[in-house]
Order: C-alpha cells, then sequence, then structure tokens
C-alpha cells in the first residue's frame, strides 16, 4: 500500500456542518440557498455572467452539446489528449469530434494545428488547459472568430488559473468545470456550467432544469412553466452544493498549500530532471498555473513504467495519464483524426507520469516524494526492468 498516495481529497471540517445545515432547512433538491452560494463564490472566482452547478463536469459538457445545436455529421475540433468526456458530450449529438495533436511544451491543443481541420460542418473548437496551464487563447479565439466558430473551454483542471490576467473560463462563450474529488476543490462528483455568453445563459438554465422554463417560474418572471427545449435534470443536490460551498470558501488556503508543493517539486527536481532527460511542465510567459497537475516526462514507456515501480517500492503513488482518444475504439468509431495523426500525443501518452499533489501533502512528504524520484537512475529502454 503506498504511503503517499497520488491523491487524497482534502476537507476545510466545515463539509458536515453545512451538509446538515441543508438537512435541517429542508431543502435537499437542487438549487436551493447552498447551490445559489456556491455559484455565487465561482461567478465571482471566474468573473463570469453564470454559473450553474450540474452534476458532473460531464454533464456540464453535455449541456454544451446541447446549446451549440449541433447536428449529425457537425465537426468538433478538440485535442486527442483529454478524457472522453470531452468527446462524447459531441459524439451523443451525432457530431464527429476531430482530434488533433497536442504542442510539444505544454501538452495543449496546438493551436497551429487548427485551421487545416476547418471545414464547412465544423461549429466549434474545444480547448483542454491540460494540467491548469492556458491553451493560446488569443491565437485561437481570433481563429475561432475569424470562422464564426464557438469556443468552449475545458476547464476541468484550470480553477485558479489565468490567461494574461484573465481567469481561466472566462475566455469562451462557455466553460466546464469538475469538482470530481481529485480536483483542487470538490464534492465527490460535480461540476458546473459556465456562460460568458449573454444569449446563451436562459437556453442553458432551460437545458439543465429538464428542458423546462422552471428557473424563470421561480424569479417569478412567468406564471407557469412548460417543458419549452430539450434538456435533462443537470442539478446536484443542496447536500453536494453545501460540500462545495464550504471548499469554495476556503480556495486561497487550499491553493496557497498546493502552489508550495507544486514550486518545491519545480525546484528541487530540476538538477535531476535535466541531468536525466526527464521533462518538467512548462509554463508560459502570461500563464498562472493553479498546481492541480505535477508532471514529468520520462523518455519513454519503459522507463515511465520502471520509474512508477521504483517510487512505489518507496510507497509513493504515480499515475499515468490520458491515452490517445484518436485512436481508442470509440474514437475510431465516431470521429476523425487530423491530417498528420497525432505524434505528440501518442508519444505523451507512453511518458507522462503525475506525482502527488494535494493540500495535506506534508514537507516531510514532499522530501520523501523527491529523494524517492531523484534516487531512480534513467536507462536505455532495452535495459530497463519493471
Amino acid at each position: 500500500m503506498n504511503r503517499i498516495p497520488f491523491n487524497r481529497p482534502y476537507l476545510t471540517g466545515a463539509e458536515s456542518g453545512y451538509m446538515a445545515t441543508a438537512m435541517s432547512g429542508g431543502t435537499l433538491e437542487g438549487d436551493g440557498p447552498f447551490t445559489a452560494r456556491a455559484s455565487a463564490l465561482l461567478k465571482e472566482m471566474i468573473g463570469t455572467g453564470a454559473a450553474l452547478l450540474t452534476t458532473s463536469c460531464s454533464h456540464a459538457l453535455d449541456m454544451t452539446g446541447l446549446l451549440l445545436r449541433l447536428s449529425p455529421g457537425d465537426e468538433v475540433i478538440m485535442p486527442s489528449f483529454t478524457f472522453p468526456s470531452t468527446a462524447n458530450a459531441y459524439a451523443v449529438r451525432g457530431a464527429v469530434p476531430v482530434f488533433v495533436d497536442s504542442r510539444p511544451d505544454t501538452l495543449n491543443l496546438d493551436e497551429r494545428l487548427i485551421e487545416e481541420e476547418i471545414t464547412e460542418r465544423t461549429k466549434a473548437v474545444v480547448v483542454v488547459h491540460y494540467a491548469g496551464v492556458a491553451c493560446d487563447m488569443d491565437a485561437i479565439m481570433k481563429l475561432a472568430g475569424r470562422y464564426g466558430l464557438a469556443v468552449v473551454e475545458d476547464n476541468a483542471h484550470g480553477l485558479g488559473g489565468t490567461y494574461y490576467g484573465r481567469p481561466l473560463g472566462s475566455i469562451g462563450a462557455l466553460a466546464t468545470q469538475s469538482f470530481h474529488s481529485t480536483k483542487n476543490v470538490h464534492c465527490g462528483e460535480g461540476g458546473a456550467l459556465v456562460v460568458n455568453q449573454e444569449d446563451l445563459v436562459e437556453p442553458a438554465e432551460i437545458i439543465r432544469e429538464k428542458g423546462t422554463n422552471r428557473t424563470q417560474y421561480y424569479r417569478g418572471t412567468i406564471d407557469k412553466y412548460h417543458w419549452v427545449d430539450l434538456g435533462s435534470s443537470y442539478l446536484p443536490s443542496e447536500l453536494l452544493a453545501a460540500f462545495l460551498t464550504a471548499q469554495l470558501e476556503r480556495f486561497g488556503e487550499i491553493q496557497e498549500r498546493r502552489l508550495q508543493v507544486w514550486d518545491a517539486y519545480h525546484e528541487r527536481l530540476a538538477d535531476w530532471a535535466a541531468e536525466s532527460g526527464v521533462v518538467q511542465p512548462t509554463v508560459p510567459d502570461g500563464c498562472r498555473q493553479p498546481a492541480h497537475i505535477y508532471y514529468l516526462l520520462l523518455p519513454d514507456a519503459e522507463n515511465r513504467e520502471a520509474f512508477r515501480a521504483h517510487l512505489a517500492e518507496r510507497g509513493v503513488q504515480a499515475t499515468p495519464h490520458y491515452q490517445p482518444l484518436h485512436s481508442a475504439p470509440a474514437g475510431l468509431r465516431y470521429g476523425r483524426t487530423a491530417v498528420g495523426g497525432c505524434p505528440v500525443t501518442e508519444r505523451a501518452a507512453d511518458q507522462v507520469v503525475r506525482l502527488p499533489l494535494y493540500t495535506g501533502l506534508t514537507e516531510a512528504d514532499v522530501d520523501e516524494v523527491v529523494e524517492a524520484i531523484t534516487s531512480y537512475r534513467v536507462q536505455p529502454a532495452e535495459v530497463v526492468t519493471v
């Protein structure tokens, strides 16, 4: 068993009290007082027009698929190096995910490869801020504007990150957040849809309320509500919102410790990484990352697995990450791959390893992780044994 796991969900201590308050208040369904509090906190952090809590980031992405009014055969450009939910949201509408390769420095969608994949069926570009490091949003937004495309930010990693001072999640027409237990702030399972385009706020509310205009009814702007569009039940319960409120209220404290751990890894592993041919994360000028992930790129898959085994023997859990969507069975069935393929993605999938990073990680834990890492010696692939 790993003494230092990859992740340990952090509790502020206020979660159970807030959930008890929700239970005693009698409102357990969604859109109660704690939903309003959590939404307001999130809106303040991102500076957006609307923040609608959902049961997961996957459901928030599903809502973007409905809001974009996609038809079968429409195309949505996205990175191959992402979680399947990014593609599912559009494939389930009959749209075609178009998988584009990553930049070799940040592992983000390579903005230089997007234009070649735009066709008359292209409706949107979905960006994923990998590890909370911003994509080149100036280039992407300019390109999208020229072709009349919507931009969706899959910001599952990026809450608290910025791009030239702008909060991630505030730049595209739509953005999605994750509050899964592996995220910086969480409620076990949860998410949010961020709506930055004013004319999409009301349609988003309708989709989130089973396709009804019940939100307007509760506001008192209509005297009865009806089924007016497609939708589903995307609202989290008040218990989840209460838990999330306790987390969001302590976001600064949570971030402070995570950033300390990220910085310690980056500084203390620099010499070993340079000597070993191991690549550390790149954070371009103008980007502030929120310490969601600290990863290393080992020279090859064999060294990556030997490295993980080496750490496991010392009680430290390190994990790989995404497998390419373009070559996955569902990716082959429902998507298409950009011209030239996705060689950077394929290489990164074999190389990337994520280190333990969570708020409860102590200085002694960091010392132990660093010592375990720097005692590993990278070997030529043909002689590596796991």
